[in-house]
C-alpha cells in the first residue's frame, strides 16, 4: 500500500497545541450570514479556516502552496484519493499529525479503507476545509497553505471518497458552537432555533447542496475513469433525551440541532443523487452511537488528546464508515 500523507510525530508543535485549545471558544454564529473568514474560531467542529467564496468549478482548480508528503511502494489495489473535510481527517484518532493543522489521523476511515483493498492511497482531507478547499488553497489556523485538494486527482485515480460540506455557509460551527454559547445566555428554552428561521435552514442546505454536487461532478471531471463516492456525515445528535455534560445545549433546542444534522446528511445524499454518483450512508451506519449514547463514536465538548477532538469522531466511528464504505464497494 503506498500513502501520501503527513508523517505524525510523537509530541504536539506548541502551535497545534494552541489551536487545540480554541476548542470551545466559539461565536454564536447565524446559519447563513458569517464566513470563516470573519475570524471566529471554528473549532467545534474544525480548527482550520478556509474562504468558502462558492462551489467549486468543474473546469479550474487554483494552487500556490506545496504539500509535504511521504509515500511508500505501491499496491495492486485501487489508486485511491480521499477529499474530505475534519469528520474524514479524525483529528486526534491516533495517530495524528498535529504539524501542519489538517489534523489528519493515520487511523481515519481513508487509511482503513486503502488497508483493506491494499490501495495506493493519497489523503489529502483536511480539518476545516470547505468545498472552496477543493479547489483552491486553504490556509490553517498554523499557518501553512495546501494546495487545492482536486490537485492530488489525475486521469489515473479509480477510486475517490469525498466526504465535505460541513463548514460550508459555517454550518457546523453554527449547528455545535453557536448554540453551545446561545445555551448560557439565558434566552429561554430553543435560544439557537429561535435565531434563526426554517427558511434560513433551507436556504443554507440548498447551498450546501448545490456545492457539493458541484465537487461530486468536479471530481469525475478531473478522474473520468474513478469510482467515486460521496462520504454523509454520523448521527451527532441525539433522537430523545440529553447530555448537558457532553452536549451543552438548551434542551429545547435539541430537535432542532438534530434537524440540522438530518439536514446536511440528506444534502450530501441528494447532492450524490444529482451528480449521478454512489452514496455511503453513514448516518444508518452510525444509529445509537451520537454524542449522549451509551456507546458514544462522537466526542462531547471536551478534547480528549488520546481520542478525539471535541464534537468529532472516534476511532470506532471512523471504522464503521470504513466498513459502510467497503460494503458499498464490495457491493
Amino acid at each position: 500500500m503506498s500513502v501520501t500523507t503527513r508523517t505524525p510525530r510523537r509530541r504536539a508543535p506548541r502551535r497545534a497545541l494552541a489551536a487545540l485549545a480554541l476548542v470551545g471558544l466559539l461565536p454564536a454564529l447565524g446559519l447563513v450570514a458569517c464566513s470563516s473568514e470573519d475570524g471566529g474560531a471554528q473549532a467545534s467542529t474544525d480548527t482550520t479556516s478556509s474562504a468558502d467564496t462558492g462551489s467549486p468549478s468543474a473546469s479550474t482548480s487554483t494552487s500556490t502552496s506545496t504539500s509535504t508528503s511521504t509515500s511508500t511502494a505501491t499496491g495492486d489495489g485501487p489508486v485511491y484519493v480521499a477529499i474530505g473535510d475534519s469528520y474524514t481527517a479524525a483529528p486526534l484518532v491516533p495517530t495524528t499529525d498535529l504539524n501542519d493543522g489538517c489534523l489528519q489521523s493515520d487511523g481515519n476511515y481513508p487509511h482503513l479503507v486503502a488497508a483493506a483493498l491494499g490501495a495506493s492511497l493519497t489523503d489529502v482531507s483536511c480539518s476545516g476545509a470547505t468545498t472552496s478547499s477543493l479547489v483552491g488553497v486553504q490556509t490553517t489556523m498554523d499557518g501553512v497553505a495546501h494546495p487545492a485538494q482536486f490537485d492530488a486527482l489525475t486521469a489515473d485515480t479509480t477510486l475517490v471518497t469525498v466526504s465535505i460540506g460541513g463548514n460550508d455557509q459555517d454550518l457546523f460551527s453554527s449547528m455545535l458552537g453557536g448554540c453551545v454559547q446561545l445555551a448560557t445566555s439565558g434566552q429561554g428554552r430553543t435560544p439557537c432555533a429561535d435565531a434563526t428561521s426554517e427558511a434560513e435552514v433551507e436556504k443554507t442546505l440548498a447551498t450546501i447542496r448545490s456545492h457539493v454536487r458541484a465537487a461530486l461532478e468536479g471530481v469525475a471531471d478531473r478522474s473520468p475513469d474513478a469510482r467515486v463516492l460521496a462520504v454523509g456525515y454520523p448521527q451527532i445528535v441525539p433522537a430523545s433525551g440529553s447530555c448537558p455534560r457532553l452536549l451543552p445545549v438548551a434542551s429545547g433546542d435539541l430537535p432542532f440541532i438534530r434537524s440540522v444534522n438530518r439536514g446536511l446528511t440528506d444534502a450530501v445524499e441528494e447532492a450524490a443523487k444529482r451528480a449521478g454518483v454512489e452514496y455511503v450512508d453513514v448516518w444508518a451506519a452510525t444509529a445509537g452511537h451520537d454524542i449522549c449514547a451509551d456507546d458514544p463514536w462522537i466526542q462531547g465538548q471536551r478534547t480528549d488528546t488520546s481520542a478525539a477532538l471535541s464534537f468529532h469522531p472516534f476511532a470506532a466511528e471512523q471504522q464503521a464508515v470504513a466498513d459502510a464504505v467497503l460494503a458499498v464497494l464490495q457491493g
